[in-house]
């Protein structure tokens, strides 16, 4: 494992590699998700194949990552993720990007071609909810505090076997930690995000991952999105909610890795 920094218009992203440390490796960037940090994927990393090189980051905002006034744009997170990848000496990529992480990870294959070879879109839409939604989850933000809201959030993030079962505590108090100023610029971004016309551009091997208990981007959602790269390939995780790689990492490392195999990635 190895940490390091990037820096994007005078942002400091933080960034971690785990795995491969050649350059040349098969690489796989993890794009998390709105509220989340790096650590979203600590479950997940262990279990993917050995061969890889394996890069991760806190989006502007969030974790370590600096976190500027917002609001935030779409094109400054792209260009965050870019600035990171760079950093890493990144080339030929797999990005798997989760919810805001998947419209990142859409803006990185039509912005940087030469970074990324394949994405997996898990959690995630072309355009998520509307305008109205995204300015009432800010005031919220605004009017309260970061653990009101996670409680709130919870329920949205995760299905129900994993809500009254797993253990929730860790994400909550993820979620908790993130900078409010950093949340409500992300929410800013996303409002502003329609990927439909250039997401139809795209030609890469493309895999959509669906909860089949996903209140925040339904699986219908999803496949709308993926179905817009031809040749597409898209599987719904049934009992999982909005965060598959943590209410069942097992299944989701499964599901990427065999990807990775068909795609000739690994």
């Amino acid at each position: 494992m190895a940490t390091f920094s990037a820096t994007n218009n005078g942002v400091t992203l933080r960034g971690q590699i785990d795995g491969q440390t050649d350059p040349q490796a098969p690489t796989l960037v993890l794009a998390g998700s709105l509220g989340s940090t790096m650590d979203l994927w600590r479950k997940v990393v262990p279990l993917m194949p050995y061969t890889l090189r394996i890069i991760r980051y806190d989006m502007r905002g969030h974790g370590q990552s600096d976190a500027p006034l917002g609001p935030y744009t779409m094109g400054q997170l792209i260009s965050d993720a870019a600035a990171v990848c760079d950093a890493a000496a990144v080339k030929d990529a797999m990005i798997v990007g989760i919810s805001v992480g998947g419209m990142v990870a859409q803006g990185l294959a039509v912005k940087r071609p030469d970074l990324i070879r394949s994405m997996v879109l898990s959690n995630t839409a072309a355009k998520i909810s509307n305008p109205t939604f995204w300015e009432d989850r800010i005031k919220a933000v605004e009017d309260g505090t970061m653990p009101a809201l996670a409680d709130a959030i919870m329920p949205r993030w995760f299905g129900r076997d994993f809500l009254h079962g797993g253990d929730v505590a860790p994400l909550h108090a993820m979620l908790s930690g993130i900078n409010p100023v950093g949340y409500a610029g992300v929410c800013a971004a996303i409002a502003g995000t329609d990927f439909y016309t250039p997401t139809s551009g795209l030609r890469i091997p493309t895999l959509g991952i669906a909860g089949g208990q996903d209140q925040t981007t339904p699986a219908d959602l999803v496949r709308e999105t993926v179905d817009l790269i031809p040749g597409s390939q898209f599987t719904v995780m049934s009992r999982a909610g909005h965060l598959p790689c943590v209410e069942d990492p097992i299944r989701f490392a499964e599901v990427v890795t065999q990807f990775m195999h068909d795609t000739g990635h690994i």
